[in-house]
């Protein structure tokens, strides 16, 4: 073998190559296109998750909101029931007392 011999062997191999790597690639690519459709539908649940998120935000924050108001009207209703307990006591005591002061106003009188 010459060496003009070698050298067209070898463009031919290096050019068989080439070719082979082109081809290769072209398939690859044709097989694993994204279709303008699904990009379409990418966007979209893209555009729905953002809209989740921010409902969520949103439920989250009120969430907060009606907890707070929650705890708040919980924590008065203690306070008034504290009062109101305190007054039923000094209530009893004063009827406890009344009655005493009849039972002796009738032992008085009787």
């Amino acid at each position: 073998m010459d060496r003009t011999q070698v050298i067209t062997a070898l463009a031919l191999l290096l050019f068989g190559s080439f070719v082979l790597g082109f081809l290769t690639h072209w398939i690859v690519t044709r097989l694993s296109r994204v279709s303008h459709r699904d990009l379409d539908e990418l966007d979209n649940m893209a555009e729905a998750l953002h809209q989740a998120e921010e409902t969520r935000d949103t439920l989250m924050a009120e969430r907060h909101k009606v907890e707070h108001e929650s705890k708040r009207k919980i924590h008065q209703l203690e306070v008034e029931l504290r009062g109101a307990t305190e007054a039923m006591k000094t209530a009893q005591a004063d009827a406890k007392e009344l009655r005493a002061f009849i039972a002796e106003e009738n032992m008085k009188q009787g």
